[in-house]
């Protein structure tokens, strides 16, 4: 009897075993359908796509989720149109600071210290004092730069200025407003 039982127990585990790992369950559709479809790769040729690629350029005048098109142009008299037209929503409170500082940090302080002063930075570790960059950072940490109005500082973000390149792509428009507030309070968090 426990011969027969442990034979019984083997055939239904045996059964219960399948070749087919990769597709363990039985199929109604068969192989030519939707459960089973041959995704491409990005840089694969492709058969469906007029141009023979998987990887499609985007559509000229496209604009990504959540994106807003930046009106104004690298130019000084577009650097001042967006100073005159550019109001900061974000405002001054200790939350957005500690925020612009820490976005300050990531993206500005590479090349203008943590201090803002460029090459009169007490900071070694700036592209400039390692060598690494041949043209010395403005000094954000002046009258100066703090007197410039928000929606100027905002547009040499986004759009570069000289050498500086642009960095409009890499931050967020809500985090460049409030690197604008933490310049403009100089350097400090409340």
């Amino acid at each position: 009897m426990k011969k027969i039982i442990l034979l019984l127990v083997s055939m239904v585990f045996l059964a219960a075993c399948n070749h087919y790992q990769e597709r363990p369950q039985w199929d109604y559709m068969g192989d030519f359908d939707m459960y089973y479809s041959k995704a491409y790769e990005s840089y694969s040729p492709n058969p469906y796509m007029p141009d023979g690629k998987t990887l499609q350029t985007v559509p000229e005048g496209s604009i990504a989720r959540d994106a807003a098109p930046y009106p104004f142009k690298d130019k000084l008299a577009d650097r001042k149109k967006a100073g005159a037209q550019l109001k900061n929503p974000i405002p001054m409170d200790a939350k957005n600071l500690a925020r612009g500082k820490l976005m300050y940090n990531i993206y500005c302080a590479v090349c203008h210290g943590k201090d803002g002063m460029g090459v009169a930075t007490k900071d070694t570790t700036t592209l400039f004092k390692k060598k690494l960059y041949p043209i010395p950072p403005a000094n954000l940490n002046t009258d100066l730069v703090r007197g410039y109005p928000d929606g100027e500082i905002y547009h040499v973000i986004t759009m570069g200025s000289a050498v500086m390149g642009a960095h409009g792509s890499q931050i967020r428009p809500a985090d460049r407003w409030r690197i604008v507030n933490y310049i403009k309070n100089g350097f400090k968090v409340k």
